[in-house]
C-alpha cells in the first residue's frame, strides 16, 4: 500500500522549519470492478454460464413461484439473474445486492421497466437486512474473491426465512475463473494505472472436499452439492 506523505499549510501562511509537520495520508486500494466494470458486465451477460433453468428447477419444481416469494441475488454483479427471474415471473419480488456502485448502477438502468426488481448497494458479509427476510437467495461466482467466505454462508443463513433455500453456483477451475480479474488488471497496466487494488490477482476456487465443507458450517435442515463441468453447485434449505 502506497504511503504519501504532505505537508499542509494554510494560504499565505509563513511557519518556520521546526513548526513543519508531516500528515500521512493513506491511499484506499482501487476498486476493478469499479474502474471496468463493462469487462465484469460482458463476462456474466455474455461468456459465463447461464443456470436460470437450473435456479427455477430447484426453488420451484412445481413451475410456478407463489407471489409471497422474495428473491435476493448476493454478490449480484450487473443483476443477471435478478433481472431474469424478475422479468419471467413478475409476481415474484427481487432483490440484487453488490459491493460494486457502477454495477449497481447499471442493474437498476437495465431493471427500469421491472417493478418487481431492486438493486442496493452494500456489503455481502454484513447486509442491512433484517433475519428471516426472503424465501430463496441466488450466489453466482460470489466466493472467488471473498475472503470471509464462512461469514458470507452464515449472513445467507441468517437472512433466509425458514423453509427458504439458496443455490450457489461456483466455478471449479482457477485459470477461467480469473479471465475477468486477469483482463481487468491487464487494462490497468496498458492504461497506466498501477496503484493497489482490492481484489485478488487471480480467482481462488474451492475444492470439492472444501466446498461442501464451507455449507456445512451452517444448520440446514437439506444441503444438496453437485459438479457438472466447470461449475459446482450447492442447493441448502433453511429449517
Amino acid at each position: 500500500m502506497n504511503h504519501v506523505a504532505k505537508t499542509i499549510l494554510s494560504p499565505g501562511a509563513t511557519v518556520s522549519v521546526n513548526q513543519l509537520r508531516s500528515v500521512t495520508v493513506i491511499e484506499k486500494p482501487d476498486n476493478l470492478f469499479e474502474r471496468f466494470a463493462w469487462i465484469y458486465i460482458f463476462c456474466r451477460e455474455k461468456v459465463f454460464r447461464d443456470d436460470t433453468g437450473r435456479i427455477t428447477r430447484a426453488f420451484w419444481p412445481a413451475g410456478e413461484p407463489p407471489a409471497s416469494s422474495k428473491v435476493l441475488e448476493l454478490g449480484c454483479g450487473p443483476g443477471f439473474y435478478a433481472r431474469t427471474l424478475a422479468s419471467r415471473f413478475r409476481q415474484i419480488s427481487v432483490l440484487g445486492v453488490d459491493s460494486s456502485k457502477e454495477l449497481v448502477k447499471y442493474a437498476r438502468a437495465k431493471a427500469m421497466a421491472l417493478h418487481n426488481c431492486a438493486f442496493e448497494w452494500g456489503d455481502v458479509l454484513n447486509l442491512p437486512q433484517p433475519d428471516n427476510s426472503f424465501s430463496q437467495l441466488v450466489a453466482s461466482r460470489l466466493f472467488t474473491i471473498l475472503p470471509e467466505r464462512e461469514r458470507a454462508v452464515a449472513e445467507i443463513f441468517r437472512v433466509l426465512n425458514s423453509g427458504g433455500k439458496c443455490f450457489v453456483a461456483e466455478p471449479r477451475f482457477a485459470f477461467s475463473a480469473s479471465i475477468p480479474l486477469l483482463t481487468m488488471r491487464a487494462l490497468a497496466r496498458v492504461n497506466g494505472y498501477s496503484r493497489e487494488y482490492r481484489e485478488p490477482i487471480k480467482a481462488t476456487v474451492l475444492s470439492y472436499r472444501h466446498f461442501c465443507a464451507l455449507f456445512a458450517t451452517q444448520p440446514w435442515s437439506r444441503m444438496k452439492t453437485w459438479r457438472v463441468g466447470r461449475y459446482q453447485y450447492a442447493l441448502c434449505e433453511k429449517g
